[in-house]
């Protein structure tokens, strides 16, 4: 089965800065030299924004608990036994090797963070003073679905051919005078002086309500990239595991210009948000899926008071 590709915004390779595999390093690209920051956005932190003010409001400045979630957890896996894969020789990284991996990559998470097993045993009362209990039945139903989803990822790409610039890495750049931009991205590839950024999503392809929020994590990525590393990437994808689609973006330099634009813009609303105390609620069909409905006005709730805010500064200094 070949993967489905959706191409968006593509631009002429002429026009592009030739990427230097150099200017990353492995782990971490900074593009911040000495600049002070006031606060710092992740996409998943910005997009939370956009969606609903209140909703950035619990996460990122009251930094609400969250239940451990299946589906967030089962990525979790997948996308480290992927990072393992690629630490072998090419010639060995097959779709035995990767099944193989995930028992011992899943006992490696949860012995990092027991409480991953409320993930697993959805109907385990949380929040506990102690984590449940993992059954091997349990277990194996987990290995079964990441084993499933790299299924798939091997009918996307062929990992022997691929020789990573960098994986798992930290990118964040400054823009402005007091906002960091950072991300972690799950692999870099350069291949002719053309710059890959690829992210894996272990559900399906987005609908139309999701889609909007997957291409601003693309614009997002490919313009910390840029600024960065000095060169617009040739081209980011999102390998959706889930059905075996790809969402693929060709960023031009004027893109990326309009998108810092928005960040920037974004930013201030942010701040005024702060300042105002004003983290309203917007509601949507997304609110289905929210965590915090019972502190919710929208749904009857009432939020926690304001945690103690003696500056902006100190306040939306967040780690995204």
């Amino acid at each position: 089965m070949r993967p489905t590709v959706r191409n968006v915004n593509s631009t002429a390779a002429s026009t592009r800065p030739v990427a230097d595999p150099d200017a990353i390093r492995p782990r971490e690209v900074s593009g911040l030299r000495g600049h002070p920051v006031v606060g710092a956005l992740s996409p998943s932190r910005a997009s939370d924004f956009l969606t609903c003010p209140l909703l950035y409001r619990f996460r990122a400045i009251d930094r609400l608990p969250e239940r451990p979630g299946r589906a967030a957890f089962r990525g979790t896996l997948v996308h480290e036994v992927l990072d393992r894969l690629y630490d072998l020789p090419a010639p060995t990284r097959d779709e035995e090797m990767a099944g193989a991996m995930v028992p011992q990559a899943l006992a490696d998470l949860l012995a990092a963070e027991p409480d991953a097993a409320f993930a697993l045993i959805e109907d385990a009362q949380w929040p506990d003073d102690s984590a449940p209990e993992v059954t091997d039945e349990v277990r194996d139903l987990m290995i079964r679905e990441a084993q499933a989803l790299l299924k798939t990822y091997f009918t996307m790409e062929d990992p022997t051919s691929i020789d990573p610039v960098s994986r798992e890495q930290l990118v964040e750049v400054s823009i402005g005078e007091d906002l960091l931009l950072r991300g972690y991205v799950d692999r870099m590839d350069s291949a002719g002086g053309k710059l890959r950024v690829v992210d894996y999503k272990t559900g399906r392809s987005p609908t139309e309500l999701w889609e909007q929020s997957a291409m601003f994590q693309l614009r997002f990525y490919a313009l910390v990239v840029h600024r960065a590393t000095g060169a617009v990437p040739d081209r980011l994808q999102l390998l959706y595991l889930g059905n075996g689609e790809v969402l693929t973006y060709q960023p031009d330099p004027e893109d990326l210009e309009r998108f810092e634009r928005k960040l920037a813009a974004l930013w201030k609303a942010i701040k005024r948000a702060a300042e105002t105390q004003d983290w309203r609620p917007r509601a949507s069909k997304k609110c289905r899926w929210c965590s915090h409905q019972a502190l919710c006005p929208e749904f009857g709730g009432t939020p926690p008071p304001l945690p103690d805010q003696p500056s902006v500064a100190t306040s939306l200094t967040v780690e995204g």
